[in-house]
């Protein structure tokens, strides 16, 4: 049957049909423009620009297929009179064919194009980087994933970065155009996921390769002004803490420097460049814990800070401190981005002192390159970081995971305020007690007569009100005997604390009011909080005696909200154990604070005694720079080997009861454990040299308190990862083989053959 269409309505379908038609070619096969050089405008667009096109076309069609339908729909309207309804159903279903003919048609055509488009997306050259390191791939260059044993992960490496490369700008400063060629490139010159390409003769990543070494020798200095400089960039109130601590002690600083001058003087060593980054006092964080100083908020961290940017400044060795991220990216060569690429040159720092904080921002600066570094690092960490915790696997395996752990490590890399984790290295501080006895020294040089005259008074320690809640009754038994001071922060606009009514609150001080105060109490009382800080030595130092509370039971991490998360599992049984175990009696006394009767006895005890100004040694100047001098010359984590300080003659093998960590083991024979000398009891010798008898020599098994033996079978386990070597941990089925050895005088750190 022959349709009747009015002329006008047939024209009407036709003309805007070929219009659409012709308009739809027409973007289709346009050419790029090209410029005068002969390179077409389009080349070097992304991915997305270039999808972008195609989807222009394909909305194009799809616009086509709406007209026709508004044609249709018009046409049914203007001649629905005229028309029988088979007619307009079979003049529907024409168009509908035509219209599905014509859609096929213009998604093949624009197949068709984006193959195109794509093939000439891939042979142009990347746009010019500024300062970008690396050289351009040809354009005419045709690349395939290499097949190479040597290099497994090669394929797996190039298909994530071509659909990730786009997502870090580093990418693209180092070469990176999402074409296979660039991809190799990076992959094979600034990482080491692929084989060299044919024609490139790099043998190795320049962020790999040996830098210059230092042909300065390491001297010592006598004087502290330069050091000053590097403290000029922290400013805030943790800046200016650091910076005044340095020039109150420079005067001692510059006394040990020549007094270590001396020891040293036929000791030559290579001057080490050495990079300070405190990350805690960095971004954000660094201005609340800035804020927080000036509430009253912790200062252990700034002092050891302070005293290990002097000890490195003095014995000779070049120091860079910051606390910028902008400025610590700038100094290692990170590349522009969000730190997925290595740096761009190699390492230029022998050592990197950081904390937890810093290791982060190290990590998502350096990208690949922060393993390879990562044996220059020195971490502060105040509490300790054991060997269960370190290693990621095995504390993920056998639940010890926690935010501060898993980095893998060497334990002695962590380094602690004080020697309470002997798989970690002690670090410490030093006591600003130490320099008022000096000046005392000094007076009595000129013959001044010593006096030890103290006020009848106690300086309560804690700065903050919640501090002193719930102790009210410990410190009423102290005030009958003392009278009670104590150095409260007070917020703006509060005339006072919230304290017991008899207590002299003197406010926050600064450093030095505090120590002048500290010289007139006869006692320092503990309330429980702050764990293990630098104050009581203070107190010590400065002629006081430190009175606080004993933990019943310890605390731990499974006991205590502050030790939760910590990466240890060391029991801590009073507010200072240091001070307890290492310093005791008649310095330090520890008491149960809930009864009455033994802290009015110990008070009254304390009265009796003539305490004199005391710092261990390991707290003085001198000790933390031979600490620190030792550590430098010594310990190389670096190195495959194992370690060879202390020396094997220094070794004393202790088998422990059932149930003992080595730590207890080697502290009931007055000697400290020594985890660089495990190696030598990590082998069958070892045990028949302790008369013991195996049945089995396990060695397939992780676990961190290997080499042990066990009664039960006589099995015999060896350690089979080095970095799991702990003097931490104990089981009531085995005996642990324990490395211990013996230590200096007021110096744990070093051993008599050290």
């Amino acid at each position: 049957m022959r349709l009747a269409l009015r002329p006008r309505s047939g024209c009407l379908v036709l003309c805007l049909s070929f219009s659409l038609l012709a308009l739809l070619l027409q973007s289709l096969w346009v050419p790029p423009d090209v410029t005068k050089e002969g390179t077409l405008v389009g080349a070097g667009r992304s991915p997305e620009e270039q999808g972008h096109q195609g989807h222009s076309v394909r909305r194009l069609a799809l616009r086509l297929e709406a007209l026709n339908s508004q044609v249709q729909r018009l046409t049914k309207e203007r001649d629905s009179r005229q028309l029988a309804k088979e007619d307009i159903s079979l003049l529907l279903q024409s168009l509908q064919q035509d219209q599905k003919g014509l859609v096929r048609s213009v998604e093949k055509e624009l197949q068709r194009m984006a193959q195109k488009l794509d093939r000439l997306a891939r042979v142009q050259s990347t746009p010019r980087l500024l300062d970008n390191p690396r050289p351009q791939t040809g354009v005419h260059e045709v690349c395939v994933v290499p097949e190479d044993p040597a290099y497994p992960h090669c394929a797996e490496k190039v298909e994530f970065l071509g659909a990730r490369w786009n997502t870090d700008p580093c990418y693209s400063f180092y070469g990176v155009d999402g074409t296979m060629c660039s991809i190799l490139t990076y992959l094979s010159e600034w990482e080491d996921f692929c084989p060299l390409r044919p024609g490139r003769n790099h043998s190795a990543a320049p962020w790999q390769q040996q830098p210059r070494g230092h042909t300065e020798k390491a001297e010592i200095r006598t004087t502290l002004s330069l050091l000053y400089e590097e403290f000029v960039g922290s400013q805030g109130p943790a800046g200016r803490f650091m910076r005044s601590r340095l020039e109150r002690l420079s005067s001692l600083w510059v006394k040990t420097g020549q007094r270590m001058r001396e020891k040293v003087t036929n000791q030559t060593s290579p001057q080490k460049k050495v990079l300070l980054y405190p990350g805690v006092l960095s971004g954000g964080a660094g201005q609340r814990f800035g804020d927080m100083v000036n509430r009253g908020g912790p200062l252990g961290e700034l002092v050891q800070w302070a005293d290990l940017s002097a000890s490195l400044y003095v014995l000779g060795h070049n120091v860079t401190f910051t606390t910028s991220q902008h400025h610590l990216r700038s100094v290692i060569g990170a590349a522009p981005g969000r730190g997925s690429c290595p740096i761009q040159r190699p390492l230029t720092f022998d050592l990197i002192y950081t904390d937890y904080h810093g290791l982060t921002h190290f990590q998502g600066a350096m990208g690949l390159a922060f393993q390879h570094y990562q044996c220059r690092f020195r971490i502060l960490d105040s509490f300790g970081t054991e060997p269960a915790f370190n290693l990621g696997t095995y504390a993920h395996r056998h639940g010890y995971k926690t935010l501060w752990g898993s980095w893998g490590l060497r334990p002695m890399q962590y380094m602690t305020m004080f020697p309470h984790t002997p798989d970690n290295s002690f670090l410490g501080f030093v006591s600003e007690g130490e320099a008022a006895l000096s000046r005392q020294q000094e007076r009595e040089e000129e013959g001044e007569p010593r006096a030890y005259v103290k006020d009848n008074m106690a300086l309560v320690y804690g700065k903050q009100d919640y501090m002193w809640q719930g102790k009210e009754s410990y410190l009423d038994v102290i005030g009958r005997e003392l009278e009670t001071h104590g150095t409260v922060y007070q917020p703006p606009g509060h005339n006072s604390a919230q304290l017991p009514g008899d207590v002299i609150n003197h406010g926050l001080l600064t450093q030095d009011q505090f120590l002048q105060l500290l010289r007139r109490a006869k006692v320092f009382v503990g309330l429980g909080f702050p764990y293990e800080g630098p104050a009581p030595l203070e107190a010590i130092a400065s002629g006081c005696v430190f009175l606080q509370p004993r933990f019943q039971p310890p605390l731990s991490s499974e006991t205590s909200d502050f030790y939760k998360g910590k990466p240890t599992t060391r029991l801590v049984s009073s507010q200072h154990p240091y001070a307890e175990v290492f310093i005791g009696k008649p310095f330090v006394w520890t008491v149960d604070l809930t009864n009455k009767t033994e802290v009015q006895e110990t008070v009254r005890a304390i009265l009796r005694t003539e305490v004199k100004p005391f710092t261990p040694r390991e707290f003085t100047c001198d000790g933390m720079l031979e600490r620190v001098h030792a550590y430098i010359t010594h310990q190389d984590f670096c190195s495959m080997s194992f370690p060879t300080w202390p020396p094997e003659g220094a070794l004393r093998v202790h088998l422990g009861p059932l149930g003992d960590s080595c730590g207890s083991v080697c502290g009931r024979a007055s000697l400290v454990c020594e985890p660089a000398l495990f190696h030598h009891l990590n082998s069958p010798a070892a045990f028949s040299r302790l008369g013991l008898s195996c049945s089995s020599m396990d060695q397939e098994v992780d676990n961190h308190l290997f080499p042990a033996y066990s009664p039960w079978g006589r099995r015999c386990g060896l350690q089979r990862d080095r970095l799991l070597f702990s003097c931490a941990g104990s089981d009531l089925g085995l005996r642990r083989l324990c490395p211990c050895r013996g230590y200096q005088p007021g110096q744990v750190a070093l051993c008599p053959e050290c």
